[in-house]
């Protein structure tokens, strides 16, 4: 059985390079997109065991590519963790409203993010089949 797909969905170039070096190391597989659109398609064709999306995208928003995802059979049932150097409280609660399985600050903790990934691929289905 191959490790699990995590696509990350992050227009920024350092921190999409942290995320994929950082599960690399630890023996995932990464897909990388720059916009919430194109994050939407890759998901649709190689349905990941789990997604890293920021919220602050270029083009549509995080939480707009999440309702989408949702929307759609083939990845309604995917986990989408919030990637966010967003703190204030009101929105920590929009993105954990909006139905993200998870919230990471930015800059990550290697040990927190590892943590959660492990977490939610343990109860998450796909990423046995992944």
């Amino acid at each position: 059985m191959s490790a699990p797909l995590i696509l990350i969905v992050e227009d920024d170039p350092n921190s999409r390079k942290l995320l994929r070096d950082v599960l690399g190391t630890v023996g995932y597989r990464t897909l990388e997109a720059e916009t919430a659109e194109e994050g939407i398609r890759l998901a649709q064709e190689s349905v990941p065991a789990l997604i890293l999306m920021d919220i602050r995208l270029p083009g549509i928003s995080g939480i707009e590519a999440l309702r989408q995802l949702r929307q759609d059979a083939r990845t309604r049932k995917i986990p989408v963790v919030a990637v966010t150097a967003s703190v204030m409280q009101s929105q920590k609660a929009q993105a954990l409203d909006a139905g993200f399985d998870a919230l990471e600050h930015k800059p990550v903790t290697i040990s927190a993010l590892l943590g959660t990934v492990r977490r939610i691929l343990a109860r998450n289905p796909l990423s046995e089949t992944t």
